[in-house]
């Protein structure tokens, strides 16, 4: 009886509160869902239903989808364009986890002299506005016959998000329990060894959080792919930007194509949820 009293106290105890943070987070994720939601469902209407009163009861139908994608606007179809987008993200994330991974062991499992430093260097290279730095940016890639190319945008993309990832690397490193190290380096482990025997495996889901925030910002990256490869290499957000006409709210037609262009982030990020989920968790409880 007197457990069971106690138990009940305790659910009582906190429950009402649980339950208001509940419903306000449920209330919360619902009002920023809502537009993506309202996006998705307006990309099923037609132009007239799109531009009517809001409602939820329409004949749903493709047309949206077969023009955008069969019609192109700009220089590129949707083919071509999320060919572009594909390519660059993929390759330029593989390059920043390639490189993010060594700088981040060297920064936390064995720091170099003046690491503080260096992640402040790393970190630095974010303070200046990307609109400051675009007209060397321009005139470098112009000299290198790189203006349009699949190449510039997986070099901006790669130095873009490097610096991002080695500090998330970083801090997913130096969870990692300095007894395994030192017990794999007493087995003769080398530092490669290390590296893929026994950091990866544990930091695995901080691996997938950052790759996948890197994939994000590189496939919505919008700035420079517009002013540096807006000419036979546009990528998925300039695409979209095509969609917009001055000859009318083409509402239906645009909101198909950004369902599109959030498609394929949206899915990558469901399936790495779970290990995203505990990346980000990784270092909040000691």
């Amino acid at each position: 009886m007197s457990g069971g009293a106690a138990a009940g106290g305790v659910v009582g105890k906190g429950g009402p509160k649980s339950f208001l943070l509940g419903v306000l987070a449920w209330v919360v994720g619902l009002v920023f869902f809502f537009p993506v939601f309202w996006m998705v469902v307006n990309g099923f209407k037609t132009e007239e239903e799109a531009a009517a009163d809001p409602s939820l009861i329409f004949d749903p139908t493709m047309e949206q989808y077969d023009e955008v994608t069969a019609e192109t606007t700009g220089l590129l179809g949707f083919g071509e364009a999320f060919s572009n987008s594909l390519w660059a993200v993929a390759i330029s994330t593989f390059f920043v986890m390639l490189m993010a991974v060594p700088a981040a062991y060297a920064l936390s499992i064995r720091p170099v002299a003046k690491w503080r430093d260096v992640l402040f260097f790393f970190i630095s290279t974010k303070f200046l506005p990307i609109v400051a730095a675009i007209l060397p940016l321009w005139i470098i890639a112009r000299d290198l016959d790189l203006l349009n190319t699949r190449l510039l945008l997986i070099v901006l993309y790669t130095a873009m998000n490097l610096p991002l990832a080695i500090w998330m690397l970083r801090s997913f490193f130096s969870e990692v329990p300095r007894e395994l190290i030192e017990a794999a380096q007493i087995d003769g482990a080398s530092i490669r060894g290390q590296i893929t025997s026994v950091i990866l495996p544990i930091v695995a889901p901080g691996l997938a959080a950052t790759a996948l925030l890197c994939v994000i910002f590189a496939w919505n990256e919008y700035f420079l792919a517009v002013q540096l490869n807006n000419a036979g290499g546009e990528t998925v957000p300039i695409w979209v930007t095509g969609n917009v006409s001055t000859r009318g709210n083409f509402l239906a037609k645009l909101s198909a194509a950004s369902t599109l262009a959030t498609l394929p982030v949206v899915l990558a990020g469901w399936i790495a949820q779970k290990r995203m989920i505990r990346g980000l968790a990784m270092g909040a409880i000691k």
